[in-house]
This record gives structure tokens, C-alpha cells and sequence, in this order.
């Protein structure tokens, strides 16, 4: 059960509404401000945005269910040298894809995957990392572009999405 009593859907339903419920954006860059920003800044261009879409669709294939964080970020991890000592914040945790943790963790910080992927010590398909980092990024433009919040950091991610999976 979820708050409020509630089920909480799995990642793959969750994934599939995306786009029509944006998701807010939380504390992996430190807090956002509220800036203008012109018009044409505020959104990817059309093409990125359709290239994106089809990336997240990988998100939305089958997975074996595992007990996830489900909002892991590194502001939730703790290390001492290269030494995990701790992990905060598990009222997201609950049953899930273990990628989506992966994905979360990694995402705006692509130059650190390779090492994730190492240390998780099982195979992991870079496509479906890639997928939600689309999927969560296309979610959060549109939510942060509403309330007056930068996107820019969001439409990055897209945007090397282009330049670096092809």
C-alpha cells in the first residue's frame, strides 16, 4: 500500500501515464528558483522531444519486480571513501524495477554510469537506463515550464540523448 492507503501502480503503469501527469523535480541539483526565461528556452525542439519519446518507450517493457528505493538520488546515499555507508529516504521503497533506481541515480550525471553499472555487478540494458532518463525528463519539463521553475537542466538531458545514443 501506498500513502493514504492507496496501491501504488508499478513502474511500467506509472510509465505509461507519464506524459499526461508530470512528475516535480527533487533535490538532486540543489533547490530550483523560479526564473523567466524566454519562450524558445523553455522548451526542446520538436524533434527531441519525438526522438525522446520513442527512447522512453523502453522503459515500458517487462521486468522481474524487486524491492527498489524507488527515489534513489545521491543526495539520498551516503560513502565514506568508496564505501556505501548509508541510504536515506525510503518512503518511495516498495516493489519495483530495480533500473528505475539505477536510472534515477544516474540521471544528469551520464559520465558516472559506467561506474554504477559496474559496481550493481549484475547486466544492465544502458537502453532502459537511457528510456527513463527520457521518460522522467520529458515528465519534468512540462510540470517545471507550469509552475515558473528552469527546465533547462531537463531539456540538457534530453538533448545529449541525441548526441550520445545514436
Amino acid at each position: 500500500m501506498g500513502r493514504g492507503g492507496r496501491r501504488r501502480a508499478d513502474p511500467a503503469r506509472r510509465a505509461a501515464a507519464a506524459l499526461a501527469r508530470p512528475e516535480p523535480r527533487r533535490g538532486r541539483r540543489g533547490p530550483r528558483r523560479r526564473v523567466r526565461v524566454a519562450g524558445h528556452e523553455r522548451r526542446p525542439p520538436a524533434q527531441v522531444v519525438t526522438r525522446n519519446r520513442r527512447v522512453a518507450e523502453a522503459a515500458l517493457r517487462p521486468w522481474t519486480p524487486v524491492f527498489a528505493h524507488g527515489d534513489l538520488q545521491v543526495t539520498h546515499v551516503f560513502v565514506d571513501g568508496d564505501e556505501v555507508t548509508g541510504v536515506l529516504d525510503w518512503s518511495e521503497a516498495g516493489r519495483g524495477d530495480a533500473l528505475f533506481d539505477l536510472a534515477t541515480l544516474t540521471l544528469g550525471h551520464a559520465e558516472r554510469l559506467g561506474d554504477v553499472v559496474a559496481g550493481y555487478g549484475a547486466d544492465v540494458d544502458l537502453d532502459v537506463i537511457r528510456a527513463w532518463w527520457s521518460l522522467r525528463s520529458l515528465r519534468a519539463i512540462r510540470w517545471l515550464t507550469a509552475h515558473g521553475f528552469d527546465p533547462r537542466p531537463e531539456i540538457a538531458v534530453l538533448e545529449g540523448c541525441d548526441d550520445t545514443w545514436s
